[in-house]
């Protein structure tokens, strides 16, 4: 593992001594339970122990595996329950829908959202509509059984990335969310990206409802080029990026009645012709800039920039150039269908036993972290606020990335900030996260190594290594972790272990 992400002793001595001094991991009903609705089973050991692949598959293609999932893929083989998780509309969403009943705002359209956003006129209120959104997601991506699905929502939601701190973003991204992200995650990437050309969200959050014939506005023409299609070596000039900009004047968005849609006005429209990356661009209003965008989504310098973005997803930060070029030519050769790319990427790769045994580890990033936490232990969340906090406490608020990019996909700039998920492991065996409850896991043994050997199954896939395993437990015994809060000691010891960072 990377220096920055060792565990020294001391640092398992106050862990041990914070378990030690807090109350333990909650034993009331779960708060779902309480309301009638139906949480996980508690978890009972023996868990079971998987090979690494299919561990490191699952972690790659879930928030983190359940051990249901863990069991059911065993069962019928990854590459069928890949299958399955590749027809998301075929996979009963009972537990996720039951939790996101209530969520009015994320049917909204636009204008009602601005009213329910403003009514108040204060910031407390501004924040209502964001905050549901980030609500919701975290609650999907915690118990959707479309996993593979919210992944790949997550993917395009930074590829595609809007910041709701931006203009009428706060309440415009539920609108983006809904209808440019979610329906097409897994359809063709043309589709997705003219969607988003649409999107009032995206308009606004690049500038592009300023921009006019008298003053064109190039923000979304060079980000479009830059980030969502062909990226920065993909072989544009800045006088494509003033072209593209002229075919996008007069994409805007509306304000007063019926706020916060997109609309074309045709007056603001720069109306001449445009040679756009050595084609001409015949005047035909907003059509010419849609006639753009799908040559944009059809050339060869997309079809690498995605491929490599969703290699690096799943395979690791440096992902195989073989599996780059070929996940290269199943973007050219299906029109840019992206469940056909990540088709390639998996079965080729992650799936695939050559590949897969040399899979490079991937950071967690704070969600993924957070998440995989909660549904390994089969935690109760409500996702509100105090999760919320120790998103932002390490880094990952949801749609809050302040620039066009979307939060990094490499472990650097992650590694360096790890205090919060130390005090989020001790916070979540404690029970003393507002809105979450775990119960402790049913263990088959009192031996402390048998008990390390049984959570490191859980949460790992595997046991540890006899050696860390006999470290881990001198440490933390060191401490006083003894008796009774010994499991609950050893349970946050391995979450806040540099091997629970990696999936």
């Amino acid at each position: 593992m990377p220096a920055t992400m060792r565990v020294t002793r001391r640092d398992f001595l106050r862990l041990a001594a914070l378990v030690s001094a807090s109350a333990a991991v909650a034993a009331c009903a779960p708060v779902y339970a309480r309301l009638g609705g139906q949480p996980e089973p508690t978890l009972v050991a023996p868990f079971p122990a998987s090979d690494t692949n299919l561990f490191t598959a699952l972690s790659r293609l879930t928030f983190g595996p359940r051990v249901a999932e863990r069991e059911r893929a065993a069962s019928i083989g990854l590459t069928a329950w890949v299958e399955e998780q590749l027809a998301p509309e075929l996979i009963d969403d009972g537990p996720a829908d039951w939790r996101l009943r209530g969520f009015d705002t994320l049917g909204m359209a636009a204008t009602d959202l601005a009213d329910r956003s403003s009514k108040l006129f204060d910031a407390v209120d501004r924040l209502s509509v964001p905050n549901e959104l980030r609500q919701a997601t975290l609650l999907r991506q915690v118990y959707s059984r479309r996993q593979l699905y919210e992944v790949m929502v997550e993917f395009w939601t930074d590829h595609f990335n809007i910041s709701v701190d931006k203009g009428d973003c706060y309440f415009l991204k539920t609108v983006d969310d809904r209808e440019v992200i979610r329906p097409h995650a897994l359809g063709r990437f043309r589709d997705l990206l003219l969607a988003s050309a649409h999107s009032p969200a995206m308009l606004v959050y690049l500038d592009n409802q300023a921009n006019i014939k008298e003053a064109p506005n190039e923000n979304y023409a060079r980000e479009v080029m830059e980030l969502h299609s062909l990226s920065v070596t993909g072989g544009y000039s800045q006088k494509d990026v003033m072209e593209l900009a002229r075919a996008l004047t007069g994409w805007t968005v509306k304000q007063h009645f019926w706020r916060g849609e997109y609309t074309f006005d045709a007056g603001q429209h720069d109306a001449g012709v445009k040679t756009l990356l050595g084609q001409t661009l015949q005047p035909e209003g907003q059509r010419e800039a849609e006639r753009a965008l799908e040559m944009l989504a059809g050339l060869p310098a997309t079809a690498s920039f995605i491929a490599t973005k969703l290699a690096r997803r799943f395979l690791g930060d440096d992902p195989p150039a073989d599996i780059v070029e070929q996940a290269r030519v199943a973007f050219v050769q299906s029109d840019g269908d992206i469940k056909t790319v990540l088709h390639t990427i998996l079965f080729n790769g992650l799936l695939h036993p050559a590949s897969a045994s040399a899979a490079a580890p991937k950071f967690k990033r704070p969600v993924n972290f957070i998440a995989s936490a909660l549904r390994q232990l089969n935690a109760e969340t409500d996702a509100g606020p105090a999760l919320r906090d120790y998103l932002a406490q390490m880094g990952q608020s949801h749609f809050a990335w302040p620039t066009p990019d979307g939060y990094p996909d490499r472990a650097g700039p992650w590694t360096g900030n790890l205090l919060p998920r130390w005090q989020f492991a001790l916070a979540l065996v404690a029970g003393a996260i507002k809105g979450t409850q775990v119960q402790m896991p049913s263990l088959a043994h009192q031996n402390p190594a048998a008990i390390a050997d049984d959570l490191s199954l859980l949460l790992l896939g595997q046991p540890l290594p006899s050696a860390g395993r006999d470290s881990l437990l001198g440490q933390l015994q060191a401490a006083g972790g003894a008796g009774a809060q010994l499991p609950a000691i050893i349970l946050a010891g391995l979450l806040a272990s540099p091997a629970f960072q990696w999936r």
